[in-house]
């Protein structure tokens, strides 16, 4: 039988605490470390020092802030994705075709991270920048995702959620998203309608490997004056179809 931990280790989460915080607000003195985070002046620069010292942060004068070695992780991370470089392709591809934006998430726990976005020349900030997270059932390529997922898993996350309105739309009501999730199943895309965020539409589809493992998905969104729902519906499902139909062939033959 394998121990399960009883409690976090409080150094550790500290050290991950000051991480947070140079996220959030940027390069900052210890002494600053120190009064955000309520912690002794000595535990502040020895956090900091032993993130400097393993890369993860560097100093700049007074200043400490987090390093590109973050980067470099997440770099690596990306480029494991199997058929990452094929799925990049495709993303550019979609963008140029439609015009607007498109992104390939993955999931991560019970969140969508954008892996990759591009922009089409009708480009327009929604949002989406590489990186960012945000809950699955808010977004046409998260509810793909979760369409194909394993019943069981499905269900622990269903139940784990704490739905919030993210946009006008957001489905926030566990029976409501299992109906949703059973029309993306049937029609094979999943669609956002100001679901995430106000005035922004866009049509995802998931993407699967072998053994039917789910990869992550592809999306196209844009302003909702633009991609009406005729739009969204008539048109663009033909276009990320094929798109996803190509890449689950070269996945299934690579």
């Amino acid at each position: 039988m394998t121990d399960t931990p009883a409690s976090t280790v409080k150094t550790t989460e500290t050290s991950l605490d000051v991480v947070d915080l140079l996220f959030e607000e940027g390069p900052m003195p210890p002494e600053a470390v120190q009064a955000k985070l309520g912690l002794a002046r000595s535990t502040a620069h020895r956090h900091l020092l032993t993130l400097q010292e393993r890369g993860y942060v560097v100093k700049d004068g007074e200043r400490y802030g987090l390093s590109l070695k973050f980067l470099t992780i997440g770099g690596n991370l990306q480029r494991a994705i199997p058929a990452y470089q094929m799925i990049k392709s495709k993303t550019d591809e979609l963008a140029e075709e439609t015009g607007e934006r498109a992104q390939f998430i993955v999931r991560e726990g019970d969140e969508r991270v954008y892996v990759y976005t591009e922009t089409g020349e009708s480009r327009v900030q929604t949002g989406a920048h590489m990186g960012r997270r945000g809950p699955l059932y808010s977004s046409a390529a998260g509810k793909a995702i979760l369409a194909h997922l394993d019943d069981d898993v499905l269900d622990a996350l269903i139940d784990d959620f704490e739905f919030e309105s993210m946009g006008p739309n957001t489905v926030t009501d566990a029976g409501a998203l299992r109906e949703d999730l059973a029309a993306i199943r049937e029609r094979g895309y999943g669609l956002n309608l100001e679901e995430s965020t106000k005035g922004v539409h866009a049509i995802g589809t998931c993407i699967r490997g072998h053994d039917d493992e789910v990869i992550g998905a592809l999306s196209v969104s844009g302003p909702a004056t633009r991609l009406r729902r005729d739009r969204l519906e008539d048109e663009l499902p033909d276009a990320v179809l094929a798109a996803v139909n190509e890449l689950e062939l070269h996945i299934e033959h690579t």
